[in-house]
């Protein structure tokens, strides 16, 4: 296994377990004590897990907000197949835009060469990414936010009021129906709702994990969502408030 491989590994089943154990994770990652030592370390250097006597821990996020590099290394796998699912709903000469996240970044990394669309975005990470096509690239402006890697404040929002986009590719911190749509930080969140307001189709991209959570501000109901892409399969339960909303639910489980 690829140490890169193996430490996303770690990161997933210690948010997933809670509590993991140098030996436990060891066994289960087929290496050495050793290994898994010096893999914790460079987790905690990165602020990807918190070292406990023994193992590792979940980094503490109560009341504060995971940033974007721990968001990148959880739940990969789904997300690569949320965003490639995703992909497919952009079509020829579209305006596109792609909101901040790890999830969207799938999505970017995804986006077809071979078709001419103008991709629209409120991060220099996913700007990046989707440079490296021929495709235009467009950026919102605004002030850099550490946690998120977003463009938000009076700049982003003054270009979403005078601007509108065929399709919105959204991330979410949180989707508690009939809540709606949650996230932390209240500059991001009125800059969601504005890409919400002037976007013809928004398609929601979130893993499982975002299901049944609550968040610090709301910026979205159900009922705004178009589509919600997902690697998880829900239960008629959840299923149940996107029906009503008439919302198309793609999920992409693992095979």
């Amino acid at each position: 296994m690829l140490p890169a491989v193996r430490k996303r590994e770690i990161v997933e089943l210690v948010s997933e377990e809670g509590e993991c154990s140098v030996a436990d994770l060891a066994t289960e990652m087929d290496c050495s004590k050793a290994t898994i030592r010096r893999d914790l370390s460079d987790l905690e250097d990165r602020k990807l897990i918190e070292r406990s006597h023994g193992g590792a821990v979940p980094v503490t996020t109560v009341g504060n907000e995971q940033t974007y590099g721990q968001k990148e290394v959880q739940n990969l796998d789904g997300k690569m197949r949320i965003g490639e699912r995703a992909a497919e709903e952009i079509t020829e000469n579209q305006v596109v835009f792609f909101d901040a996240g790890s999830t969207t970044m799938q999505v970017a990394k995804n986006a077809p060469e071979n078709r001419s669309f103008l991709a629209v975005t409120n991060s220099p990470v996913l700007a990046l990414e989707l440079g490296e096509q021929a495709n235009d690239v467009k950026l919102t402006g605004g002030s850099l936010r550490h946690e998120t890697r977003a463009l938000t404040g009076p700049s982003a929002e003054r270009f979403m009021e005078r601007t509108n986009f065929d399709v919105l590719f959204l991330g979410t911190n949180a989707i508690k129906p009939p809540q709606g749509l949650m996230t932390p930080n209240e500059d991001e969140a009125r800059l969601k709702s504005l890409m919400i307001e002037n976007a013809g189709r928004v398609v929601l991209v979130s893993d499982g994990s975002k299901l049944g959570k609550q968040s610090f501000v709301k910026f979205a109901e159900v009922e705004d969502l178009d589509v919600f892409i997902t690697d998880t399969k829900l239960t008629d339960e959840q299923h149940e408030p996107f029906d009503a909303a008439d919302v198309e639910v793609i999920e992409e489980v693992e095979q």
